[in-house]
This record gives structure tokens, C-alpha cells and sequence, in this order.
């Protein structure tokens, strides 16, 4: 698997591929839906907001401090149905944080856990990473199922610790090792 923005991702339905500025039109689609973004820190209002977005990622996968982003796209209809970011820490960079975001209308269909499933094993067996982190909203059931689906274990849950969408929400961490994988 090569480890720079040729990178993509293939399973049984999906393909994921790093996200260009292409993508801003399809991206705006469903990161503008109030419902689908609920949790997210921010909504896009315009296709401008999508191209900053966009622009502030990394270009290359694994660099430090970074988030690198990939669309998932549905391969029979050939749609982008979501996208996947991957947050790549510090210099020791063994570590990884992720996050994901489906389109509404292709929810409760098993594409993110296919999705996320696919991201972990890369993440452990191409880059060798260690631990793999996902900070979700207490409310967002949905996302809590997800990772628990997958055998993440909850870590920590704060208490008023993010400052989302004019209030201060809690945040839960859950994470999973590469010896649990």
C-alpha cells in the first residue's frame, strides 16, 4: 500500500481515496445536513467553507499533527457517501485518532463499519500503529455502536470539555490497540 495521496482503500462495496478539491460539491452535499452533522464542530454554509476544509488537510498520509482526509465511495453507484479523516499525532506518531461521516441516506446499511474496519487495518498493519483513538459525543449513539461493533473500549468520558456549536458538550474517548486488533 503506498503512504501518499495515491493511497486508496478497497473493500467488498467501498473504495476510499484521499479527498481532492474535486470533491467539494459531493463533501457540501451532506456536511451541510444539520442532522447528519449534529456532533461535528462545524457545518459548512457554502461550497467555500468545503474548499477551506479541504485545503487545511494534509496532502500526504502519516505526516505528524496532521489530519488526512479519504471520501468513501459507494462502488456500485460510484457516489461519494461520506469521508473518513484520520488524525496522525506527534513526532512519535504511533498513534491515531479517527472520525467518520455518512451521507444520512446511507445509514443503518453497514457501509461505515465497513469503512472504519478497512482505515483500522491499514492504519495497524500498513503504518504500524499502535493505538487508534475516536472522541465521540455521549449522545451519538450511533458512532458509540460503531466503535464498540469493532472493539474499541471506552476510555475516558469528560465532562463539559468541548466547546461544539456555541456550548460546552462532553466528549467520550474510546480506543483500540493493535494487540487487541
Amino acid at each position: 500500500m503506498e503512504t501518499n495521496n495515491a493511497m486508496k482503500l478497497e473493500t467488498e462495496r467501498l473504495r476510499m481515496r484521499p479527498v481532492t478539491i474535486e470533491d467539494k460539491s459531493a463533501i457540501f452535499e451532506y456536511r451541510s445536513d444539520s442532522e447528519t452533522n449534529k456532533y461535528q464542530g462545524s457545518i459548512p454554509n457554502s461550497l467555500s467553507d468545503v474548499e477551506a476544509f479541504i485545503n487545511k488537510l494534509a496532502k500526504h498520509i502519516n505526516e505528524p499533527s496532521s489530519w488526512f482526509q479519504l471520501v468513501i465511495i459507494e462502488r456500485a453507484s460510484e457516489e461519494i457517501i461520506g469521508d473518513l479523516g484520520i488524525h496522525f499525532f506527534g513526532s512519535e506518531n504511533k498513534q491515531t485518532e479517527i472520525g467518520c461521516t455518512l451521507n444520512k441516506i446511507y445509514h443503518h446499511r453497514g457501509y461505515a463499519t465497513e469503512a472504519v474496519r478497512s482505515v483500522i487495518d491499514y492504519l495497524f498493519h500498513d503504518l504500524n500503529k499502535h493505538r487508534i483513538i475516536a472522541s465521540i459525543d455521549p449522545a451519538n449513539e450511533s458512532s458509540i455502536k460503531l466503535v464498540e461493533r469493532l472493539g474499541f473500549r471506552k476510555e475516558a468520558h469528560f465532562v463539559k470539555s468541548l466547546f461544539i456549536n456555541g456550548q460546552w458538550v462532553d466528549d467520550i474517548v474510546y480506543a483500540l490497540l493493535k494487540d487487541d486488533w
